[in-house]
């Protein structure tokens, strides 16, 4: 599948319109962004170099596990990769802007602290 990055990144902003207002309005403070693939350290860092591959990648602290002292930090960041989502799409052979979408739900749970297994049970992994 041909596309630009700012193609990927319009699909990107338009499912990030579609995420139900609930969510919307709880998440403050994160930055959304694409890279084309993974760095090796993101790999090793979430135990997957060698094993697999990363759709998306949430990097910060949850909102479950944030105290009183959570001020003045950074933005939290959500990445999206570019290509893994595109070779995933067509593998499954799905629109493009509902595997984004699906990957963007997926690191938005853990944004809000929900493990891998919740997830799972969510329907959103």
């Amino acid at each position: 599948m041909d596309i630009t990055k700012e193609e990927f990144e319009q699909l990107v902003s338009e499912a990030l319109e579609e995420i139900p207002d609930y969510f919307k309005k709880h998440i403050e403070n994160v930055e959304f962004l694409t890279m084309y693939y993974p760095t090796v350290s993101m790999l090793k860092n979430t135990g997957i170099y060698g094993r697999g591959t990363l759709l998306g990648l949430y990097v910060g602290i949850p909102l479950r596990k944030r105290g009183r002292g959570y001020q003045g930090v950074l933005p939290d960041r959500i990445y999206l990769f570019m290509y893994p989502i595109i070779q995933e799409a067509d593998r499954l052979k799905v629109p493009l802007k509902e595997k984004i979408k699906k990957v963007l739900m997926h690191e938005i749970g853990h944004y809000f602290g929900l493990s891998e297994e919740e997830l799972r049970e969510l329907g959103i992994v």
